[in-house]
């Protein structure tokens, strides 16, 4: 009897754990895979880049966008899809240059360029 005990509270206790393995790697997984496309876009700007955002990255204005010519000539060559998520960081305006953008593809995680808007 006290065996059959012994047997079912470790059973238990196996499955308990094997679920919260489970839980902990599902968890863990998910979330490394959704990073925001605004911090994929800001991890990618150099020191410099960084300095000209007063506040933070969430402040920015995110858009799916068609590729024109203008984006065409700032992203990578070899993207052959017709669309672009462009990151315009708000208050990066200089007085030689518009506000900074950094274009991210379809993927959500992949840096395909960066430039400046147009004054």
């Amino acid at each position: 009897m006290k065996k059959s005990i012994k047997m079912l509270i470790f059973g238990g206790l196996g499955v308990l754990l094997t679920l919260m393995v489970i839980g902990i790697i599902s968890f863990y997984s998910v979330t490394e895979n959704q990073l925001p496309i605004e911090m994929v876009a800001f991890n990618s700007l150099t020191d410099e880049e960084r300095a000209l955002i007063p506040a933070s990255p969430k402040d920015s204005i995110l858009k799916k966008v068609p590729i024109n010519d203008d984006i065409k000539s700032s992203i990578d060559k070899n993207y052959g899809k017709d669309h672009v998520y462009s990151v315009t960081f708000n208050n990066t305006e200089t007085d030689s240059f518009g506000e900074l953008v950094v274009f991210v593809g379809l993927d959500k995680k992949t840096v395909l360029g960066k430039g400046f808007t147009s004054k």
